[in-house]
C-alpha cells in the first residue's frame, strides 16, 4: 500500500480551514449587522433629501454641505478613536460608538434650519468615528493577510446591503408615515432607522470578544493555532510602532488613493436616489426599490472578487480593473440619464465598480501595517480618505446649483475613480500581494 506523505499536510490545512470557518461564522455576521446599521444611519440623509429640501427650503448646496460635514467630525476623531480601541478593547469601544451615533441619528428628526442640520451631521461624524477602521483593525487580530480579501469583502457588503434594505425601507417609511402624529416622513425615517443601532450597541457588550485570547468559544489548541498564524503573518509587515502609522510614506500614498475612491463611494450613497429620480421616477417608494438592484449586484460581486483575490494572492489588479469599470458605468449613466433602463444598468455597473474597488483596497493597508502602527495607520488612511466624503457632496451640490445639471459632478466622480485606480499601481507587488 502506497504511503500518502501529503496526508498530514492536508490534515493541517483542513483543520485551519475548519477553524477559520468557525471564527467567520462567529464574528462576521454580527459585525456585518453593525456596519449595515451604521452605514444606513450615515447615508439615509440621501433619501431624506427627497422631502427635506422642500419641507425646510434647503438648497442643493445646503444639503451637500450638511451631508459632507459629517466627515469633518469623522476626520478629527477617527485616529484618537482607533488608538483608544487598541488600548481598551473592541468590545467596550464599539458599543460606545454605536450607542452615541444611534442617539444622534434619531435626533436628526428635529432638524429645522441649515445651522442645526450642519451641527447634527458634524456630531454624527464625531460619534461614528472609529467604527469602520476599528473593525478593520479588529479583523487583523483574527485573520492573516492571505485570508483578508474575502473576509473584508464579506464585512463590507454591509454597504450594499444597507442600500438593499435601506432603500425600500426608507421609501416605505417616507411614503406611508408622512403626516402621522404630525411628523414628516423623513422625520419618522430618522427615528425608526436609529433603533437597530441602539439595540446592537448592547448586543456588542454581550457578544464581542476583544481578541483570540478572550474567546471562550475556542479551545486552547484553536487559540494557539490562530495566534501562531497572526504572529507569523506580522513578520511580513513593514511597520509595527505607533508612530509608523503616521510617518510611513505608504500610509500617505494609501490615504490619497482612498480619498479618490471615497469620492466615488459617496457619489453612490448620497446621489443614487437623485440620479434615479432624474431618469423619470417620481414616487419615493419606487425609487427605493430601484436602488436595490445596484446594491444587490454589488454585494454579490464583492464576495466573488474577494475570493478570487485571495485565491490568486493578487491585490492590485483586483482593485484597478473594477475601478475602471466603475468609472465607465458613471460615464454611461450620465450619457443616458433620461433612459431609465440604460441608466439603471449603468448605475449598477458603477456601484459594482466602486464597492468592489473599496472592499479590495483594504487588503493593502492591512498587508503593509502591523502591531500598534496598524491602529494609527488604518485610521489615518480612513480619516484622510473620508475627507472626500465632505468634498464630494458639497462639490456636487454646488455644481448642481451652479449649472442646473448633475453631469459635471458625475464626470468628477468617474475621474476620481480612475485616478485612484491607477495610483494603486505605485504600490509594490512584493509588499501587498500577500
Amino acid at each position: 500500500m502506497a504511503l500518502d506523505v501529503a496526508a498530514p499536510h492536508r490534515g493541517l490545512i483542513d483543520e485551519a480551514t475548519r477553524l477559520y470557518r468557525k471564527v467567520t461564522w462567529r464574528l462576521i455576521p454580527f459585525l456585518f449587522a453593525c456596519y449595515v446599521a451604521a452605514y444606513l444611519d450615515r447615508v439615509n440623509v440621501g433619501f431624506a433629501k427627497l422631502q427635506m429640501l422642500t419641507d425646510l427650503q434647503f438648497s442643493e448646496t445646503v444639503y451637500g454641505l450638511g451631508a459632507g460635514i459629517f466627515f469633518l467630525g469623522y476626520f478629527l476623531f477617527e485616529v484618537p478613536s482607533n488608538i483608544i480601541l487598541h488600548k481598551v478593547g473592541a468590545r467596550l469601544w464599539i458599543a460606545r460608538v454605536m450607542f452615541t451615533w444611534a442617539i444622534i441619528s434619531a435626533c436628526m428628526m428635529f432638524v429645522s434650519s441649515p445651522t442645526m442640520f450642519y451641527v447634527m451631521r458634524f456630531l454624527l461624524g464625531v460619534a461614528e468615528a472609529g467604527l469602520f477602521p476599528g473593525v478593520i483593525l479588529y479583523l487583523t487580530y483574527w485573520y492573516p493577510a492571505a485570508r483578508r480579501g474575502s473576509i473584508i469583502a464579506m464585512f463590507m457588503t454591509g454597504i450594499p446591503i444597507a442600500g438593499l434594505v435601506g432603500g425600500p425601507l426608507s421609501g416605505w417609511i417616507m411614503h406611508n408615515l408622512s403626516g402621522v402624529q404630525g411628523l414628516a416622513g423623513w422625520q419618522w425615517m430618522f427615528l425608526i432607522e436609529a433603533l437597530p443601532s441602539f439595540i446592537l450597541a448592547f448586543c456588542v457588550l454581550a457578544f464581542l470578544d476583544n481578541g483570540i485570547a478572550e474567546a471562550k468559544w475556542l479551545s486552547a489548541d484553536e487559540k494557539a493555532l490562530l495566534i501562531r498564524n497572526i504572529e507569523a503573518d506580522n513578520t511580513g509587515a513593514t511597520e509595527h510602532r505607533l508612530r509608523d502609522g503616521f510617518t510611513s510614506p505608504w500610509v500617505w500614498l494609501l490615504s490619497v488613493i482612498y480619498l479618490f475612491f471615497i469620492m466615488g463611494l459617496y457619489g453612490v450613497g448620497f446621489w443614487l436616489p437623485t440620479l434615479i429620480k432624474g431618469a423619470g421616477v417620481t414616487d419615493t417608494l419606487t425609487i427605493g426599490f430601484l436602488t436595490t438592484i445596484p446594491y444587490g449586484a454589488a454585494a454579490i460581486a464583492m464576495i466573488l472578487v474577494g475570493r478570487m483575490s485571495d485565491a490568486a494572492r493578487e491585490r492590485r489588479w483586483h482593485i484597478v480593473v473594477p475601478g475602471v469599470i466603475g468609472a465607465i458605468g458613471w460615464l454611461v449613466s450620465i450619457q443616458f440619464s433620461t433612459h431609465l433602463v440604460i441608466a439603471e444598468l449603468a448605475l449598477t455597473v458603477a456601484t459594482i465598480g466602486v464597492l468592489v474597488t473599496i472592499a479590495q483596497f483594504w487588503c493593502l493597508p492591512t498587508a503593509v501595517l502591523a502591531g500598534a502602527a496598524a491602529a494609527t495607520g488604518i485610521a489615518v488612511v480612513n480619516s484622510v480618505g473620508n475627507l472626500a466624503g465632505f468634498v464630494s457632496p458639497y462639490l456636487i451640490g454646488w455644481i448642481i446649483d451652479s449649472t442646473h445639471s448633475i453631469s459635471l459632478g458625475v464626470y468628477t466622480l468617474a475621474a476620481s475613480l480612475l485616478i485612484g485606480s491607477f495610483l494603486v499601481l505605485a504600490m509594490p507587488k512584493r509588499l501587498v500581494n500577500r
